[in-house]
């Protein structure tokens, strides 16, 4: 199967299947090895799902539905097909699940979409720092709900750990990517992951794309 058939036949799933709406989030199960293991071991997802990954749905000029991302290229649009087919299970079906705003937050979707746009282009922030011009999938998120809500948090920040809770060390996977970047590790240091974000009270899990009719 080529990737055009491939990203085709994912599309024709999702649009028969599910309707996403704007500003649902998109919680992915990312194969990036030990780097996503070591996120995903260290904050457990919605119903105990391995969650590294975020974007959040936008319509753009042409109302048509893309996904704004914080990547290693930086903040930018993702077409809804190639977003769902970076991480596929062995059923080709996208490791995906929907997260949409509750009634109280979803007037706050404009301007977070909004915010979003107006950081297409930013950089990648390897540090995970909260405070700097820089930007990691999930502080995206965060950033954006927080300025369309009068700079007011509405996902919480948790002190970020990089240790493996069950050899209570750090993953040698971080020793070795902090040390690369001449920088300590922001061991306790402020910030948030996907999985934590799926399992905030603000959201409704509302659809799977790997179970059957999108349920658990």
């Amino acid at each position: 199967m080529t990737l055009i058939t491939l990203l085709f036949n994912i599309f024709l799933f999702t649009q028969h299947s599910f309707v996403l709406q704007e500003g649902d989030l998109l919680f992915q199960d990312v194969d990036c090895g030990p780097f996503c293991e070591a996120i995903e071991k260290v904050t457990e997802g919605y119903q105990g799902s391995d969650l590294s990954h975020v974007g959040m749905v936008i319509k753009i000029e042409t109302e048509e539905l893309r996904v704004i991302e914080a990547t290693t290229k930086g903040v930018i649009l993702t077409p809804i097909e190639v977003f769902l087919a970076k991480s596929l299970d062995e059923n080709g079906k996208p490791k995906v699940l929907v997260g949409r705003m509750k009634d109280k937050y979803k007037p706050l979707i404009p301007l977070a979409k909004q915010h979003a746009q107006s950081l297409l282009g930013e950089k990648y922030d390897n540090i995970f720092d909260i405070n700097n011009d820089t930007y990691y999938c999930s502080e995206l998120v965060y950033e954006a709900f927080k300025n369309a809500n009068e700079d007011e948090p509405i996902f919480n920040l948790y002190p970020m750990t990089f240790v493996d809770p069950d050899t209570e060390e750090t993953f040698g996977i971080w020793v070795d990517y902090y040390l690369e970047l001449g920088v300590n590790i922001p061991e306790g240091e402020p910030g948030l992951n996907p999985g934590g974000i799926s399992r905030s009270d603000k959201l409704s899990i509302i659809y799977n794309y790997q179970a059957e009719n999108g349920k658990e």
